[in-house]
Parts: C-alpha cells; sequence; structure tokens
C-alpha cells in the first residue's frame, strides 16, 4: 500500500507539472507574439529594403499574403491556434516550413547544450569537491580564483579568444563549422571528426556554468562534511572514498541536480552566441538570420522549441530531485 501510495502521489506531481507547464507554454507563445509585433519594422520592410523599394500596392499586396494586414489580436489567435495543431508556420525569407528548419538545426544545438552542460556539472563538480576537502588549502584558494575568472569572461569574448588561439596561432582544431568537407569515409572516422570540431565550441560554453558548479559544489560538500551521519560514518571505520563519495556527495548534489535544470534556459542563450562565433548550423544562426530579416514565423518557432526544451528540463529536474532525494518522495 506505501509503494502504491508513493506511485501515485508522483503520478499526481507529474500531472500537475505537466498542466503547469502547458500554462506557462501558452503565456511565452503569446508574450513573445507580441513583443515580437511591438518591434519596428516587419518582415515586408526587410523584403522591400533587400529589392530595393516597391510601390504601396506591392507592399499592400506582400502584407496581405504573409497575413501582417490583419489586426494583431486576429493574428494572434490563430498563431496560437495553428501552435496548438503542430504548426509553427512558413518562413517568409526562405519559404520553409518552420518545423522542418528547426528539425535540421537543433541536432547540432542540442548536442553542444548537452555536452557542455555534462562537462560542466562532471568538472565543476569534481572541483568543488577537491576544494571541499581542503577549505584552507591551496587548491581550494585555486578553485575561487578559476570561478570568479569564469563567473566574469564574456561567452562571445572567450569564443573568440579560443579560436583564435587554438585555430590560428596553434592549428589543433578547427576554426568553423561542425564537420569537414567531404566527410572522412565510415562512421566511426565521422564521429571523431564532429567531436573534434565540437571541442572548442563546448569548451567555451561549459567555462561559465563550469565556474557555477565548483562554487556551488564546494559550498554544498562544506555544509554536508560536517553533518552527523558524515562523522558517524567515519567513526564507523569506513574508507574515506566511500564516505566521500556515498555519503557525502549524494547529499550535496541535491542542489546541483536542481541548478542543472535552471541552467538548461542560459545555456540555449549562450548556444546561440557560440554557434555564431564558430558557424556552427543550429539553432543560433538560424535565430540571427531571422532577426535581420524580420522572419516573424522562424523567430516565435525558435523560441517556443527553446521555451518548450526548458520546461521540459525543469519537469525532468523535479521528477529527479524526488529520486535522488526519499525525503521529498
Amino acid at each position: 500500500m506505501r509503494g502504491f501510495s508513493e506511485d501515485r502521489q508522483m503520478a499526481i506531481a507529474i500531472l500537475q507539472r505537466v498542466a503547469t507547464g502547458l500554462l506557462l507554454l501558452l503565456a511565452v507563445i503569446v508574450l513573445n507574439f507580441l513583443l515580437i509585433r511591438a518591434a519596428p519594422g516587419d518582415a515586408v520592410d526587410a523584403i522591400v529594403g533587400d529589392a530595393g523599394g516597391a510601390n504601396q500596392e506591392q507592399v499592400a499586396v506582400l502584407r496581405e499574403a504573409y497575413g501582417l494586414d490583419r489586426p494583431v489580436h486576429v493574428q494572434l489567435f490563430s498563431y496560437v491556434g495553428q501552435v496548438a495543431l503542430g504548426n509553427l508556420g512558413q518562413s517568409f525569407h526562405q519559404n520553409k516550413p518552420v518545423s522542418e528548419l528547426i528539425l535540421q538545426s537543433i541536432p547540432s544545438t542540442v548536442s553542444l547544450v548537452l555536452s557542455a552542460l555534462i562537462l560542466a556539472v562532471i568538472v565543476g563538480t569534481l572541483l568543488g569537491v577537491i576544494a571541499a576537502l581542503k577549505p584552507r588549502g591551496l587548491s581550494s584558494h585555486l578553485v575561487t580564483v578559476l570561478s570568479l575568472l569564469g563567473y566574469a569572461t564574456p561567452t562571445f569574448w572567450l569564443g573568440m579568444m579560443v579560436l583564435i588561439v587554438f585555430s590560428y596561432w596553434i592549428p589543433l582544431f578547427p576554426a568553423f563549422g561542425m564537420r569537414q568537407v567531404p566527410p572522412p569515409d565510415g562512421v566511426f572516422a565521422q564521429a571523431l571528426d564532429v567531436a573534434h570540431h565540437m571541442v572548442l565550441p563546448v569548451f567555451t560554453l561549459s567555462i561559465l556554468f563550469l565556474a557555477s558548479y565548483s562554487r556551488l559544489s564546494r559550498a554544498s560538500m562544506l555544509d554536508v562534511l560536517g553533518a552527523d551521519y558524515v562523522r558517524t560514518a567515519r567513526a564507523k571505520g569506513l574508507k574515506e572514498y566511500v564516505v566521500i563519495l556515498k555519503h557525502a556527495l549524494r547529499n550535496a548534489a541535491l542542489p546541483i541536480v536542481t541548478m542543472a535544470g535552471l541552467h538548461l534556459g542560459n545555456l540555449l542563450s549562450g548556444a546561440v552566441l557560440v554557434e555564431t562565433v564558430f558557424s556552427l548550423p543550429g539553432i543560433g544562426p538560424l535565430l540571427y538570420d531571422a532577426i535581420l530579416s524580420r522572419d516573424y514565423p522562424v523567430m516565435l518557432g525558435v523560441l517556443f522549441t527553446s521555451g518548450f526544451m526548458v520546461i521540459v528540463a525543469n519537469i525532468l529536474t523535479d521528477l529527479a530531485y524526488r529520486i535522488v532525494d526519499p525525503r521529498i518522495r
């Protein structure tokens, strides 16, 4: 009965989080739509500017073709209805379905974001644990200095510096793109080629968040190492690595799990800059080109996809927190 009750509570919690996530996603769609429409200029202005000008009749025909002649609230209700049906619209600039453009671009962004997040969590937590074991030692001070540098370094500037040093001065890694042209033969060789191209972008994106996790894990470990159950484990004669990994780190990891979910939105925004610097075929260049061309459907589609990913990540974080910490269950 107790297991059934826990499963029922978990199912109710999941349904509540999903319902809240859907309402939040609707709010994201509405706010993005209104904010973008409030900006000066539209797709027709961009098209007319690229074409060198047009008369009023041609401009009116274009606005009617793109549905921009209708009132904003009518456009909003129409767009929300289309999104509910899974239709993100047609690109004004590229004349392709927005969902197709996003599906072509999102694998690069997802691989970049997940790789940077995993690297930041693992390395940052390890550095924090090392610093916490000797809080007044050289390692702790070194981690603190590196964390402050990581916080203070702008992502786009770091990307350009890394690009100059390791692609031009010391040509160890490719400067642009995600794979070489033509690609090497064999699946394994192609995977290594992609990994080789992704080293610098992943490193650049992970630095800021690595600093966050190192500071967070250091503070959390210092708090946990002074707890009674850690002293009891040591009094029982358990080996130090067992005390650290099984008793201390597992409890110290709880705030890190929460922070990982909250950081996904920041990682996505940082990925836009990193992908632009390293010319990766991801969401970043797609959004950048859409902003320049006033391509409303693409901008809204990218923002909707990013919001959806962040909301899903937060729901999964809540569930992971319940799994990691039995007290919540």
